[in-house]
């Protein structure tokens, strides 16, 4: 994995490496379309990392509090010494845990050196890309979280296994993400809704690049694969405007439209054009009529957001399973 530089560089503890140092580089944007996109591991996120995207993310953060009820994490976390934020963005989740468990060590990590200076004394951050080995030693965390990274990650599986190393005996991890699939109840919604269209045209853009967005759903089949315990699915709705009588899930919905409506061009400008060979001309006409049905209640839409959590066995369990596996094993091999 790569290491930080001065300016992200960790106290001694479980985040910390004998040397570490990382070149300027890092610091460095590509820019493309009137967007700007970071330069470490260039291509691997394709989403910008400027400042309207960056308010876009904390809006999204805002909102996703909203629809929790101020719930940072589902997990039944017991004291956690040590946190890894995976995509930490701006660094806002991060920020706000090490201040919910100022007894932890809390990193987030991200492609992008774009989170504050001024933090919490007990939180840092490290430009990294989660899809390569980790740094973070065996048996070292007690609780990986990872929100809105479907969009990004190209191999699941492989990014829990890391995760699962990673974790303590005993340790959670959770995934927090937004599945790209308009849903309805109530029949409101067109066979051709707009909005359902560039859904299924972002998957489909992303797809070409090489990224199941759609594999939100299969979160808890790929913990219980790697080994997790104890693994919980919780599934909410976001709607898309205030078109929901309850008055909090309409300010869910209105936070979520506003979020979605900036970030259109964000979301689409690289994933289409490099995705589906699109022209930057005929993205911009699409999202007209895009952000025209994003302004409009008459469709009672949403999104699914899927928490899913997961324990690595604690060590009791784990011991017991060695046990198991070794007599079955001796069982095989002396019939």
């Amino acid at each position: 994995m790569a290491e930080p530089s001065e300016s992200y560089s960790c106290p001694s503890g479980t985040f910390s490496a004998d040397s570490m140092s990382m070149s300027e580089d890092v610091r460095d944007y590509v820019f493309e379309n009137s967007r700007r996109y970071h330069k470490y591991n260039e291509g691997r996120y394709h989403f910008p990392n400027d400042d309207a995207e960056q308010e876009r993310e904390d809006l999204q953060h805002a909102m996703a509090m909203l629809l929790c009820d101020g719930k940072l994490h589902y997990a039944p976390l017991k004291n956690p010494r040590s946190i890894l934020d995976v995509g930490t963005g701006t660094g806002i989740w991060a920020i706000e845990m090490g201040d919910m468990y100022p007894n932890a060590e809390v990193l987030g990590v991200d492609l992008s050196p774009i989170q504050p200076l001024w933090v919490p004394e007990n939180v840092q951050f490290l430009v990294d890309n989660v899809e390569e080995e980790w740094l973070q030693p065996p048996n070292s965390l007690d609780y990986i979280h990872a929100r809105q990274m479907a969009p990004t990650i190209r191999d699941w599986p492989g990014v829990i296994a890391e995760a699962y190393k990673a974790l303590k005996p005993g340790g959670w991890l959770e995934l927090q993400d937004l599945k790209c699939v308009t849903m309805c109840d109530d029949g409101t919604m067109a066979e051709d809704d707009i909005c359902a269209l560039y859904a299924r045209t972002l998957t489909a853009a992303l797809g070409q690049l090489g990224i199941r967005s759609h594999d939100v759903s299969r979160y808890a089949e790929f913990l219980r694969d790697a080994g997790f315990v104890n693994v919980e699915e919780k599934m909410l709705k976001v709607p898309i405007g205030t078109w929901p009588r309850d008055p909090q899930q309409a300010k869910v919905g209105l936070f979520s439209q506003h979020m979605i409506y900036d970030g259109l061009h964000g979301f689409s400008i690289r994933p289409f054009t490099h995705g589906l060979g699109w022209t930057p001309e005929e993205v911009e006409v699409f999202l007209v009529d895009v952000r025209k049905a994003l302004l409009s209640s008459a469709a009672h839409i949403y999104l699914p957001f899927y928490f899913v959590y997961g324990q690595k066995p604690p060590a009791d369990a784990a011991a017991t399973a060695a046990v198991a596996n070794n007599a079955t094993s001796t069982t095989t091999a002396n019939p």
